[in-house]
């Protein structure tokens, strides 16, 4: 399972691996949150959905994008965060590992290129996966997290090397 926090949209994407790598759509969705009244309550939304996700599809491996705020707007960074937080509450409540990437990671993984246009990211994921039809953004970053953590996995798997030996200078 992939997670997208936001503060207003939270995308979730399921995905399944076999055991070639072949990755399948399962699920995706976009969580809205903009109805709720308080922003406590968009929290709230966040762990409930999420859980209830994780509780429906049954997901192995979960993993979120880590903070990434444009600008220098601290409260947006702020809810952010705590969107994020609520949603690795959902995932550790259920005793799931949290995988995290960045989203230039991501991009370099789906796209080839780690600044990549969000457009490309959907089409990837589309063509990945074999959807037809447009994505909400939300969910295809959802999926495109989903597909990062299974490439990273079986590259892992592969080469016996942890994650951040792949880092440069190392």
């Amino acid at each position: 399972m992939g997670i997208d926090p936001g503060s207003q949209r939270t995308g979730i994407g399921v995905i399944d691996v076999d055991a070639a790598g072949r990755s399948t759509h399962v699920h995706h969705q976009t969580i809205g949150l903009l109805d709720n009244e308080t922003f406590a309550d968009r929290l709230r939304q966040v762990l409930d959905d999420v859980g209830a996700a994780i509780d429906r599809w049954q997901p192995q491996q979960v993993a979120i994008e880590k903070v990434f705020v444009k600008g220098n707007n601290a409260e947006s960074a702020l809810k952010l965060g705590q969107a994020r937080g609520a949603a690795i509450c959902a995932v550790v409540l259920r005793d799931l590992a949290v995988h995290e990437y960045a989203a230039g990671e991501v991009k370099q993984a789906v796209v080839g290129r780690g600044a990549a246009a969000k457009g490309q990211v959907q089409h990837m994921v589309a063509m990945l996966l074999g959807l037809s039809g447009p994505l909400q953004a939300d969910a295809a970053d959802a999926l495109a997290i989903a597909l990062t953590h299974a490439h990273t996995r079986a590259t892992l798997g592969r080469t016996g090397l942890a994650r951040s030996s792949w880092r440069r200078g190392r």
